[in-house]
């Protein structure tokens, strides 16, 4: 399978999104600036942000600063970011969006996502989504952390179906029914945390690939994902590591050590999140932004 950075896939809506890209969850303001300015200068074409995250500002300004030192244009990356949860229903998200895009420097998101199902709420939110999209202010519209039952629901009232649902993804928890769901309506499987932190990282068997390969287990993870043809967003702040996480271009894994892989699902979550069930504060999930710094 040859893929490069510019390997990408197609959405339900014909829009091309790449396979890998940049997060930058719990990244200050000027850290998560300089971070995308690193990621454009390695070639990243993708760059992942929420309200939530609290750096929307440090990323337009990374955006703005890396797009003139590369010689870029805004067409050629790939934003998205995601409504905050105190802001969801239908005239809060459309207030509140125009700031987003306004903080990010931009007139246009690629993608924007429900960041959780707020129960009473998501489905008028997607109106609102809806809305922007037939506006062109998102080239796409998805959610993010939506089971099987919240899609179904969210699905019998839109007329625009979700192009991406971003779930936590990796080596210990595949999200099998909901990527099988995904699949079945032609719904993009996006991974945040698909490092899942260091039991992932440390997993004898994957450390055993990494020797294989003459690889790190980062670079054998985010291979897997870009061969099962899963978006994978990386998060770092050290320039060392986004580019090594872009080094995974020049082998390819066996059939039977994607299979190994795949194997190892535990269904285990690294965030619990009440088992989807939304009302309002669930146990771990903030309903606040995470960070306001300089």
């Amino acid at each position: 399978m040859k893929l490069d950075l510019n390997s990408t896939v197609t959405l339900n809506n014909g829009i091309k999104m790449p396979l890998l890209g940049m997060g930058v969850w719990k990244s200050a303001n000027k850290t998560a600036s300089q971070s995308v300015r690193w990621a454009l200068k390695h070639g990243y074409k993708l760059i992942d942000t929420a309200k939530q995250y609290g750096n929307e500002r440090g990323v337009g300004e990374g955006l703005t600063k890396g797009l003139s030192e590369n010689g870029l244009k805004r067409e050629d990356i790939f934003l998205t970011t995601k409504i905050f949860n105190g802001d969801e229903g239908y005239e809060s998200t459309l207030d509140a969006f125009d700031n987003q895009l306004k903080n990010l420097q931009t007139d246009y998101v690629d993608l924007l996502l429900i960041h959780w199902p707020v129960s009473g709420k998501y489905n008028e939110t997607w109106k609102a989504l809806e809305k922007i999209y037939n506006e062109g202010k998102a080239k796409a519209i998805g959610v993010s952390n939506f089971n099987v039952e919240r899609l179904t629901d969210l699905l019998s009232e839109a007329t625009i179906t979700p192009a991406v649902n971003q779930m936590e993804f990796h080596p210990l928890e595949q999200e099998t029914d909901i990527k099988n769901f995904c699949d079945q309506n032609d719904i993009q499987l996006e991974a945040w945390s698909p490092l899942g932190g260091g039991e992932v990282l440390n997993n004898p068997q994957i450390t055993n690939l990494a020797e294989k390969y003459n690889k790190s287990t980062a670079q054998i993870i985010l291979r897997w994902d870009m061969q099962r043809k899963i978006i994978a967003i990386p998060k770092s702040t050290h320039e060392k590591y986004i580019q090594q996480n872009t080094d995974i271009y020049d082998f390819e894994l066996s059939n039977e050590d994607v299979q190994l892989i795949n194997n190892l699902d535990l269904e285990k979550r690294s965030l619990w999140y009440g088992n989807f069930a939304w009302n309002g504060n669930p146990d771990g999930i903030k309903d606040t932004i995470d960070e306001w710094d300089d």
